[in-house]
């Protein structure tokens, strides 16, 4: 399963109504490509598309998307938001990941 915090919730819905995005028939789509310090990173975009293999989760009225690769390495994870001094924008808090790169944008398994 894949998760999404209240806050990450709160943001997806004001950047969709800011784009004129209907949350009913859009989705967070999230997947894991390879690439930065530690040698994977997270990808996040709006999708309306499903795909052949894509698991589909729901989480607090908010439906989050991957690919059967990705979530391999997604599994447990929460999507979450920062507003703090110390980052803002959306992270990843993902059990699965046993070193992350000093920014945070990039993990290895």
């Amino acid at each position: 399963m894949i998760l999404i915090s209240e806050n990450a919730k709160n943001k997806v819905l004001e950047i969709l109504k800011s784009e004129n995005k209907s949350v009913n028939e859009n989705f967070v789509r999230v997947s894991v490509v390879g690439g930065g310090c530690s040698g994977l990173s997270y990808k996040m975009e709006f999708d309306h598309d499903l795909k052949k293999d894509d698991q589909v989760f729901e989480d607090k009225g908010m439906k989050l998307v991957t690919d059967l690769r990705s979530f391999l390495y997604l599994c447990g994870t929460t999507l979450d938001h920062s507003d703090g001094l110390n980052g803002k924008g959306f992270h990843f808090v993902n059990p699965n990941a046993t070193r992350t790169c000093a920014c945070g944008e990039s993990f290895a398994v």
